[in-house]
């Protein structure tokens, strides 16, 4: 029942969408010409990702093709959200001076027609979401920026004053297309030449085999002091349809072994200490628990023989999982380092004075660094994508620690 009714107010909004956008090219433009142009293009877009939607193989989960008709779905919908609250607006103005003439005394004043000057400004700024979203799509997702925090904390060992953690998160191979450009992201991950290295999960949308034609370049990762790494909630296979139950156990394990072969060590609610001139910290990493989504993660079971007094850092993909019970645990777990929601892709950032993506209305911790009570964690922005075929706004992410003793 809830999927009917959403189906339906989606159904209008799109209408809504549609109508008010056709307006606005009707009060600019007396060409049919342009007018039936913009017709045939919108029940284009339409029509090729109800074809792919209805036609795709489901046992291959997301292909790159599905998150294509999106990606155009997209571009082409949500720049008319712009026209749609211009031109809904200047509705509203019409409709109110047609009220107050009718309550005022002389003639009912007829509906004002729509202002040319309107219809221009909307599709004028329509413009600007359209052309970033084609952006995005073509070199934004490949945008990598390489940003890097000095976080201070009175209880780290003093041999690991100093220390740096390079954090990628979301690698999403399943994805990718252009193999020089990945390959220009996994040189830039070398060059921060960290102690360690940390992935937050995600290393596929579905299946192993996504990651067939990666490993040799994922392989060539490096970090001094070894590289490790958890699970996220698409390496469980959960999202497309199996041919039986076997094979989806068979495809876990197979996702779990890519790890090895590209030389990270799979944390599956374990620690690991690492040691630096006879002091060490406790590096944890969990299975996937996030809040609406897979709760493997077994926060006690990866912290047995840890001391409280350790200094830890914690792996956790999704950061619903520091919200509702990492931050709140008394064992007190210094830094988190997540990553899942890849602030959804798209958003508005200004280093420093602003961020803003509709991510956050779903996640309280969504992108960068969050503080409480002493306890940090890192929301990693992804190095890959997912169904929307690029990034607007939010781009890659490669995150580098450096953690300080005060």
């Amino acid at each position: 029942m809830k999927t009917a009714i959403s189906l339906i107010i989606l159904f209008v909004i799109i209408v809504l969408l549609e109508v008010y956008a056709f307006q606005a090219i009707k009060t600019i433009t007396k060409s049919k010409v342009i007018r039936y142009s913009w017709l045939f293009v919108s029940i284009a877009v339409y029509a090729n990702f109800a074809y792919v939607a209805l036609t795709y193989d489901r046992t291959q989960g997301q292909t790159p093709q599905f998150q294509m008709a999106m990606g155009i779905l997209l571009t082409v919908l949500i720049p008319k959200l712009m026209v749609l609250i211009f031109m809904f607006g200047e509705d509203i103005y019409r409709w109110i001076l047609k009220l107050i003439s009718a309550v005022t005394s002389g003639n009912t004043m007829p509906l004002a027609g729509r202002r040319k000057f309107i219809s221009q400004i909307s599709l004028g700024l329509a413009a600007i979401p359209f052309v970033s979203f084609i952006y995005g799509i073509v070199q934004g997702k490949y945008n990598y920026k390489v940003l890097k925090y000095q976080l201070t904390f009175k209880d780290l060992p003093e041999a690991f004053d100093g220390f740096t953690i390079t954090q990628i998160s979301d690698i999403h191979s399943g994805s990718f297309t252009n193999r020089e450009k990945i390959q220009y992201g996994v040189d830039l991950i070398n060059e921060q030449k960290s102690d360690i290295m940390l992935f937050t999960g995600d290393i596929v949308n579905n299946k192993a085999d996504e990651m067939d034609n990666w490993i040799a370049v994922f392989d060539k990762l490096e970090a001094k002091e070894g590289k490790y790494s958890i699970l996220g909630n698409h390496d469980y296979g959960d999202y497309m349809d199996w041919d039986n139950p076997q094979d989806k156990i068979d495809n876990f394990q197979k996702v779990k072994d890519i790890h090895e072969k590209i030389g990270f060590d799979l944390l599956l609610d374990e620690h690991r200490y690492l040691e630096k001139d006879g002091q060490k910290i406790a590096l944890l990493g969990v299975e996937n628990w996030g809040k609406g989504f897979n709760k493997a993660g077994d926060l006690q079971r990866a912290a047995a023989g840890i001391q409280k007094e350790d200094f830890k850092i914690l792996m956790s993909h999704d950061p619903s999982h520091w919200e509702e019970k990492v931050k709140k645990d008394p064992f007190n777990y210094q830094l988190t380092l997540s990553g899942h929601t890849h602030g959804l892709q798209m958003g508005i950032e200004i280093p420093g004075w602003f961020k803003w993506s509709p991510s956050k209305y779903a996640y309280k911790q969504w992108a960068g660094l969050y503080e409480e009570a002493g306890r940090v964690i890192n929301v990693n922005r992804g190095f890959g994508y997912h169904a929307f075929p690029g990034r607007v706004g939010i781009w890659p992410e490669i995150t580098v620690i450096e953690l300080k003793k005060s």
